[in-house]
């Protein structure tokens, strides 16, 4: 059973503009369906995050945020499935399925799951393709200032004070009845 509702608006789009910079991954690809591997447990998928890589960014970038988004979860309010916040300047890329203690000081806040670190996709099975929006965010101080008991929401929040630019990749994930 398809779900009827409007498409979502892209959360970015409604944003202030910023610049961009390049976001590859070998494990996802924008526009195209991600592997059940990068799905949440719950679905029979691994729960496992993509690698990502990153360059371009501004000169004057301190640390990363990194945030998976779905906007078209059957909410009002889109889906965290995660934000990883203050990941060092020096670094410019996740491996898959990467452990935050290799991040030095990096911590996740809580995704929509109420877990912290990432959680895969998992859109109501028979729904459209929904967007997974993978976001790096270069921000402009070290550290963010958000705990790790922050929301999302919050933690968005203060990006939008601090964000000097952002790259972005989305692909899909689907669960066919």
């Amino acid at each position: 059973m398809t779900l009827e509702r409007p498409i979502a608006p892209d959360p970015y789009e409604l944003l202030p503009t910023v610049s961009s910079f390049d976001l590859t991954s070998d494990d996802v690809h924008n526009g195209e369906p991600m592997d059940a591997r990068y799905a949440h447990g719950s679905t029979g998928g691994e729960n496992v995050s993509p690698q990502l890589a990153w360059s371009g960014f501004p000169a004057g970038t301190k640390s990363f945020v990194v945030t998976c988004f779905d906007p078209d979860a059957p909410t009002g309010s889109g889906f965290w499935h995660w934000v990883l916040v203050d990941v060092p300047a020096s670094t410019t890329s996740l491996p898959t399925g990467v452990q935050e203690a290799d991040l030095g000081g990096a911590f996740s806040v809580r995704n929509d799951y109420g877990d912290t670190g990432y959680g895969g996709a998992a859109p109501p099975p028979g729904d459209r393709p929904h967007r997974y929006v993978f976001a790096v965010h270069a921000v402009d101080v070290d550290t963010l200032d958000v705990g790790p008991d922050a929301s999302p929401a919050y933690v968005g929040f203060n990006l939008a004070f601090h964000t000097l630019a952002r790259a972005v990749i989305r692909p899909t994930y689907q669960i066919k009845e």
